[in-house]
């Protein structure tokens, strides 16, 4: 797997990840993603270096995921201690294929805690779309802890916060150092 950092000109497959995601759980019952991220937020993250693309090694062209990788602890979700505490945090992780049982989605969370462990952080974090419980079950069974659930329409939706320990993880991943 190559991963490289996403570009400007990255912008309209990254938007059509979302729509796709949003299709797919709009499938299986779930509003989450059901708006448009927007554009100028995305290409703030893309221009901080925060957005990373996936490539099977086989298809080079085509990116098989995506996932924001920051320091930005929201203050909606995290308390003032816990912003304070060293932390990488996950956005927009999202797969051409999900729930495809690859181990891709679980490789690309090592990927990011191993960052988060060479950056010298102590936590890998994200949040989740509140209502969606398979999202959360499958970040518990990726070692995630559920901290708590924050009910506040500033968090558009997704306020279940997680996190775990920021340790090292070799997943052969060829990409940015």
């Amino acid at each position: 797997m190559k991963v490289i950092k996403a570009t400007l000109g990255d912008v309209p497959r990254l938007q059509q990840f979302r729509r796709d995601a949003a299709t797919w759980l709009a499938d299986r019952g779930s509003d989450q993603w059901s708006t448009p991220y927007p554009e100028d937020l995305l290409r703030a993250s893309i221009e901080a270096g925060d957005v990373f693309l996936f490539y099977d090694e086989a298809a080079p062209d085509d990116p098989v995921a995506t996932v924001t990788l920051d320091t930005d602890a929201d203050p909606i979700l995290w308390r003032p201690a816990e912003a304070r505490e060293p932390a990488l945090y996950i956005h927009k992780l999202t797969l051409t294929h999900p729930g495809g049982g690859s181990g891709l989605g679980s490789q690309i969370l090592d990927w990011c805690n191993d960052r988060a462990a060479r950056a010298g952080a102590r936590w890998l974090r994200l949040d989740a779309w509140t209502t969606n419980t398979d999202l959360h079950a499958y970040y518990r069974s990726q070692g995630f802890s559920h901290l708590r659930t924050v009910h506040d329409e500033k968090a558009y939706g997704s306020g279940w916060v997680a996190q775990r320990p920021a340790v090292f993880h070799s997943v052969g991943f060829r990409g940015p150092d």
